[in-house]
């Protein structure tokens, strides 16, 4: 199992809020394929998968403010 993780986009961001999940559970997702858009105080960004498998759960909902570093997600990348 992997955490998708949110990242920091810039100097000085410490939150986004989740505007979109563009997967569900249970869809089969690639390594760098983009799983969810995120609106921090600059942009809005799209979150990459880090692995390729599984997105077995959502750990915040859109609309949700979550600190930069935070587990958004976790993928099941077992073979």
């Amino acid at each position: 199992m992997t955490e998708v993780i949110l990242p920091k986009s810039g100097m000085g961001i410490e939150e986004g809020t989740l505007q979109r999940w563009l997967k569900a559970v249970g869809d089969r997702v690639e390594a760098g394929e983009p799983l969810a858009e995120v609106e921090t105080a600059k942009a809005i960004q799209e979150v990459e998968a880090p692995v390729s498998g599984t997105l077995r759960e959502i750990l915040c909902a859109e609309g949700e403010t979550v600190a930069v570093n935070s587990a958004i997600a976790v993928i099941d990348d077992a073979s």
